[in-house]
């Protein structure tokens, strides 16, 4: 022990300007002409949490010309926990591509704030919740398969449902791309207390991909309305055993552990569509 503190005593400090020149590498990264290159230096950035100066690096990234520079930016501001860029992710919500959007609803998500739940409820209803959500285009984007499983590439590992098993995991489990993107934002609306965002997870509890129903079993547990549990039972007949056995395992959870989100109406289970009670045999949905 004593050796060791000798050791922290006599090493050397670090100089002022090593930490200069590595600012200096920064600043110069985020303005290279190399739009790969810029991208780099704001994912590094990212890693620097509650830093004002940093965070004032990666704001103009959210303008930048390139969408996958643009996509980093938003990233990079929800991983530093940039509250005070909230106005400025908000405003990446209206841009043209919809992996920028993502992760600007990423970004707003990880800085608890509401208005990434009206993308994530976009994306798993191909509607608007509100005059807020998304622009007409951005919906019909949305609503296209093809440019769905587009999108689960663009995204990558950053909008990963099941981020335990990984990317390349949920990938080989699956070969619809689309279904990657509506499962993610059904976790994602676990947390939202409206009860829009609650009737649609009910909804998707029907979905034809057995992915997006099995994220929606996970997230009708987490929201803990124990009154859903007559949401999850008929899906232990579920055709697809991950659905089967997502949604026990979610009915026991919910069961133990009930508590109310902090806003919002309960959902009326009347008032949504009939579903079939169970999915077994005859036609499977896997």
């Amino acid at each position: 022990m004593i050796s060791l503190l000798l050791f922290i005593v006599a090493a050397p400090a670090v100089p002022a300007s090593s930490i200069d020149t590595a600012w200096s590498v920064l600043e110069y990264g985020v303005k290279e002409s190399s739009s790969d290159r810029r991208a780099k230096a704001i994912r590094a950035l990212g890693r620097l949490k509650d830093n004002r100066r940093a965070q004032k690096l990666v704001e103009p990234a959210l303008k930048d010309s390139t969408t996958d520079v643009r996509v980093e930016a938003a990233a990079a501001l929800g991983r530093m926990h940039a509250v005070s860029a909230a106005p400025k992710l908000k405003e990446a919500l209206k841009d043209n591509e919809i992996s920028v959007v993502l992760s600007a609803a990423d970004a707003l998500y990880e800085l608890k704030d509401p208005a990434a739940y009206d993308v994530y409820y976009a994306v798993l209803t191909g509607r608007r919740k509100s005059t807020q959500g998304l622009l007409q285009t951005q919906l019909a984007m949305l609503r296209n398969r093809k440019a769905l499983e587009k999108l689960a590439f663009e995204t990558g590992i950053g909008f990963v449902p099941f981020g335990s098993i990984g990317y390349e995991a949920w990938k080989r489990l699956t070969s619809n791309d689309s279904a990657l993107v509506k499962a993610a934002a059904a976790l994602k609306l676990a947390q939202d207390p409206d009860a829009e965002s609650e009737r649609a997870l009910v909804n998707a509890c029907d979905e034809d991909d057995w992915q997006v129903r099995a994220a929606a079993a996970q997230a009708i547990a987490q929201r803990g309305n124990r009154k859903l549990l007559s949401v999850l039972t008929p899906l232990f007949n579920d055709s697809n055993d991950a659905v089967r056995y997502e949604s026990a395992a979610s009915a026991i959870w919910l069961y133990h552990h009930p508590h109310r989100l902090s806003r919002g109406k309960t959902t009326d289970l009347h008032r949504l569509k009939t579903r079939d009670p169970v999915r077994s045999g005859g036609m499977s949905r896997e």
